[in-house]
């Protein structure tokens, strides 16, 4: 059997990338990181836990372009898990895979809607337009690689049951987008990560986007709502807010913080997450490792209970 590759995951500390760098060895791929010399002090918890899981930690950063090269020629694919205010900086890590010539899979920062075919309102269209951009850089320089579309992360949406403000699921009342009747998909954290790393290898999703989509995940607001009810014992006192509402909000709610409902629409109202069928250069996750158990929706909110 042929060893697994080698994989340097780019932004690790952060929210997703953590998961990413962790699910490496998890999948038995030798795992480094590039963490900036300033990370070592303010996520030094987060980086004990890569030396404890057998994680390689490589000082470097995006304007550190030798550094850059260099963890690159160590490893045979690249993972970028970067924040939204980073995107543009992966057309540096493009260069440098370009310089080095020897990486076999680029895996850019995606981890969300699948953004070439989201129709989101401002400001989640220019987040969504900057991945296009690197998504077509990647194409344009024809280097291998993977777009994983894994969705909603748990984290943010399913533990809320996508009610902002709130650190977990609400006891007494709920409020309901439109109708409540738009079919979304949420994945945990950890799933996202393994599956992410069980494609880099493999021959069926080189050069094609990877869609995360448990069918047990596939929920609406209602239905969401209706089994977490089920968990708790107890009916939540429901209010409406319609789409205008929702647009009035982006409107009226200064920049960063109207980032979360511009999202929101797009996946509550619009239904970007499922209101499209995959095609030619689509592959679906659970489809592809069925042997791979991922967490329900109903497990993950069992948590909460």
């Amino acid at each position: 059997m042929a060893s697994k590759s080698k994989v340097l995951v780019i932004g690790a500390t952060g929210y997703i990338g953590k998961h990413i760098a962790l699910a490496g060895p998890a999948e038995g791929h030798p795992t480094f990181v590039l963490v900036r010399p300033s990370t070592f002090t303010s996520k030094a918890a987060i980086i004990d836990s890569f030396r404890e899981a057998g994680i390689t930690i490589l000082e470097g950063s995006f304007e550190d372009h030798e550094s850059l090269v260099s963890a690159i020629k160590k490893v045979d694919v690249v993972i970028a898990a970067v924040s939204g205010s980073n995107i543009d900086d992966q057309l540096k890590v493009i260069e440098a895979i370009k310089e080095a010539g020897t990486i076999k899979r680029f895996v850019p920062s995606e981890f969300g809607n699948d953004v070439d075919r989201a129709q989101a309102l401002e400001p989640a269209k220019s987040v969504f337009a900057k991945k296009v951009q690197i998504r077509r850089a990647v194409e344009h320089a024809g280097i291998p690689h993977t777009f994983v579309v894994s969705n909603g992360f748990a984290g943010y949406f399913l533990r809320t049951l996508l009610q902002p403000g709130l650190q977990a699921p609400p006891r007494d009342k709920v409020s309901i987008y439109g109708n409540g009747d738009v079919k979304f998909i949420n994945v945990a954290e950890e799933d996202i990560g393994r599956y992410t790393l069980k494609a880099v290898d493999d021959t069926r999703t080189l050069n094609k986007t990877l869609h995360i989509r448990p069918p047990e995940n596939v929920q609406t607001l209602n239905t969401l709502v209706a089994l977490w009810e089920k968990l708790i014992n107890k009916t939540l006192e429901k209010s409406t807010v319609t789409e205008d509402e929702i647009v009035k909000q982006i409107q009226e709610t200064p920049f960063p913080g109207n980032i979360f409902p511009a999202i929101l629409h797009d996946i509550v109202i619009l239904g970007d997450q499922f209101n499209f069928e995959l095609g030619p250069g689509d592959v679906e996750a659970t489809s592809l490792y069925p042997d791979y158990k991922s967490t329900s929706v109903e497990e993950y909110l069992k948590k909460f209970v």
